[in-house]
């Protein structure tokens, strides 16, 4: 058993409405215990400058390179994480030096794992010196190194979790974690611990796409667009045939792998309808490579706080003989689950554990990663 520190964890995420910050004491291994968190909005201008980035990213053929403004935007995400850091702990009375370390995600604008190609922009040098606290960044680049996917890096914090639920919590296995994020991911915990985890398709990110484009509202909230249209069968079928659904190898998901829908294929109200649908019916059929479908679906990330989606995922999932549970209703954080997964994965990283598995990244063995920023050591360390 390894010492325990205290790490925070950093996630802006493929809706790039933000910055989710979580604290976390843990050994990287079984020890974990929740702290605080938060969520930082990003400005709309922000957003705009990171959806421009991603166009710009698409350039990108070494991991190295930021063509157009991508070096200004790098700059510009890290000192708002710096920021972002700097308000949490004034906010929970903490002090920079009661912090080991930081788990950094940075902002994924590109992802190819065919060509084993992912770059998050986020410079871990500069957040270090910003904060005064050592950083464990560019956490996905080993894996993909290795052969594996980059993704998803999340299941090693879900197995902890799960080793953590008591009898008493009337879990029932097999147990999936469901993140719907920009994209949804999969988390299986089966038998002996055995990990199986994977993209599942699209997450929020459709909706999100959709709502802006014909709304000019950034997301759905709660539904409410969703709520006031109906499931347009042909277009649903259309995304639940695509090949990603069917192939017997599971990849992991870029934002732009999935198109939104032309705006002749469905009102407003029809459209965040079907695919908040189409989010519900991706994560069942996903489901079907597992080695058994999961009796108990715990769900996180910001599509659970859509009824809409988690109306239909609980119909499916009772159809196939499974229950869903949003990740509060075990006193789970699910705004916070992947901050605390990568304040988890620093950790482990600074212990060279593994991070990804065979059976999570496709990875030819498990293997750790991460590059560590360390703090400017004739620096002291203010409030």
């Amino acid at each position: 058993m390894g010492k325990v520190l205290t790490a925070i964890g950093l996630m802006s995420g493929t809706s790039m409405d933000g910055i989710d910050v979580a604290l976390l004491e843990t050994d990287g291994e079984t020890i974990v215990r929740r702290g605080p968190s938060a969520g930082y909005a990003y400005e709309p201008r922000f957003r705009d400058r990171l959806k421009q980035g991603l166009e710009e990213a698409k350039s990108i053929r070494k991991r190295d390179e930021r063509p157009g403004t991508l070096a200004e935007l790098e700059r510009d995400l890290t000192l708002r994480h710096a920021e972002a850091i700097k308000s949490f702990l004034r906010e929970n009375n903490l002090l920079m030096d009661t912090v080991d370390v930081i788990g950094f995600h940075g902002q994924t604008v590109l992802h190819r794992p065919d060509e084993a190609l992912t770059v998050q922009i986020g410079d871990g040098g500069l957040l270090a010196r910003e904060t005064l606290i050592d950083v464990v960044y560019d956490m996905r680049a080993n894996d993909m190194a290795h052969g594996g996917q980059g993704a998803p890096l999340i299941p090693a914090y879900h197995a902890a979790l799960a080793r953590g639920f008591s009898e008493s919590s009337g879990i029932d296995a097999p147990v999936a974690f469901v993140n719907i994020g920009g994209i949804s991911n999969i988390t299986y915990i089966g038998a002996g611990e055995a990990i199986i985890a994977y993209d599942s398709g699209p997450g929020n990110t459709l909706i999100d796409q959709w709502v802006e484009a014909h709304a000019g509202i950034p997301y759905d909230q709660g539904g409410m667009v969703a709520s006031e249209g109906s499931v347009l069968p042909q277009l649903a079928d259309r995304y639940l045939a695509h090949p990603f659904f069917s192939s017997e190898k599971r990849r992991s998901l870029d934002r732009n792998d999935f198109a939104p829908p032309a705006a002749a294929d469905a009102s407003l109200e029809d459209g965040a309808r079907t695919l908040a649908h189409v989010t519900a019916a991706a994560i069942l059929r996903s489901a079907r490579h597992l080695p058994e479908m999961p009796s108990t679906y715990i769900v996180c990330g910001g599509g659970r706080l859509n009824p809409v989606i988690m109306r239909d995922l609980v119909s499916l999932a009772k159809a196939a003989g499974g229950r869903v549970l949003a990740a509060e209703a075990l006193g789970l954080n699910g705004d916070s689950m992947e901050a605390e997964a990568w304040a988890y994965l620093a950790v482990r990283s600074l212990r060279g554990l593994p991070l990804s598995y065979p059976g999570t990244t496709g990875v030819g063995r498990p293997v750790s990663g991460g590059r560590l920023a360390a703090r400017p050591m004739d620096a002291e360390a203010i409030d």
